[in-house]
């Protein structure tokens, strides 16, 4: 599994390293060991067009084997409700794809 992470308009430190890489593992867990993973992480500050506080912004997407891209985006008041939001939401993404896929194995299709 490869996590590829961007960020824009804030400097990628240590913590938010270890912060999307503590979330963003439990993803991969849902995946063989051996199937080649690639999740591209995005961080960013929207701060321009609000009139109180900083609002942060997590994308992420996932290359799941097969060619198919699972996506999911949030936006918070801080990066871990923003990547709560996001681990959520590819969580069930994940768990839908995968089921889909074992139905249709069974189908033969």
């Amino acid at each position: 599994m490869e996590i590829k992470i961007k960020a824009t308009n804030l400097e990628l430190t240590e913590y938010l390293r270890k912060l999307v890489d503590q979330k963003i593992k439990k993803i991969g867990k849902l995946f063989p060991e051996n199937s080649n993973l690639i999740i591209e992480v995005e961080l960013d500050k929207t701060t321009k067009h609000h009139s109180k506080g900083d609002i942060f912004r997590a994308e992420a997407q996932v290359q799941v084997p097969g060619g198919k891209m699972l996506r999911a985006e949030s936006s918070r008041e801080n990066f871990r409700l923003s990547l709560n939001d996001v681990k959520e939401q590819l969580m069930l993404q994940v768990k839908k794809y995968k089921d889909k896929n074992s139905i249709e194995k069974r189908r033969g299709l």
